[in-house]
């Protein structure tokens, strides 16, 4: 069957998400009563939740497309572990503001962790099937070769979470390694798409 529908339908659910995030940004960030710059000491933890959850949505909207792109169709098991993928990032506004709203604690911020392992499975799942369903040939199969990003993402997802409890930090800087890994979009994908 046709990708087109799934396509449309992914983009529209992200970008609820997109917009959730942002709507429980600005209620989360309660203007400070005083003009100095310490008064806005205490929204940095809501802040950095929150950006680093909008960059990761992001991440995951590009990266989607650039995959769904290189497909040429779609299956009953691969519609099904797209909206597997959408169950779990539409969970991250959530985990998102736990996180924010208690100050980057441990349990909110390994939950964060669970939630983004729980994603990137998924979307290894999803991107497994799109290659089962294409072939070993396909550009898809071609482009992510033995995927070495995705495995170190989910290594440092699974590191992150029970060192949440041990430094809020380090786990933190797990995960923001692993947006900086997927910042970009997967070019391999572009490289293999233009040669075809």
């Amino acid at each position: 069957m046709g990708k087109g529908r799934l396509e449309a339908f992914s983009d529209g659910v992200i970008a609820i998400i997109i917009t959730i995030i942002i709507t429980i940004m600005v209620l989360e960030l309660k203007v400070p009563h005083h003009a100095d710059l310490s008064a806005l000491l205490p929204l940095v933890p809501v802040f950095l939740s929150y950006v680093l959850s909008f960059i990761y949505i992001g991440i995951y909207w590009n990266n989607h497309h650039h995959m769904l792109h290189a497909a040429r169709s779609v299956s009953g098991p691969i519609l099904w572990a797209n909206l597997n993928l959408l169950f779990w990032l539409s969970l991250v506004p959530f985990a998102t503001s736990w996180m924010g709203e208690n100050h980057l604690a441990p349990t909110p911020v390994a939950l964060y962790g669970g939630v983004m392992l729980m994603a990137a499975v998924s979307y290894t799942l999803l991107s497994w099937l799109l290659i089962r369903h294409e072939g070993p040939e396909s550009p898809l199969a071609k482009a992510t070769g033995s995927d070495l990003k995705g495995k170190v993402s989910l290594l440092f997802y699974v590191m992150a979470i029970p060192l949440a409890f041990i430094t809020v930090w380090l786990a933190i800087a797990l995960y923001v390694t692993v947006a900086a890994i997927w910042f970009l979009p997967d070019r391999r994908i572009e490289r293999v798409l233009k040669a075809r």
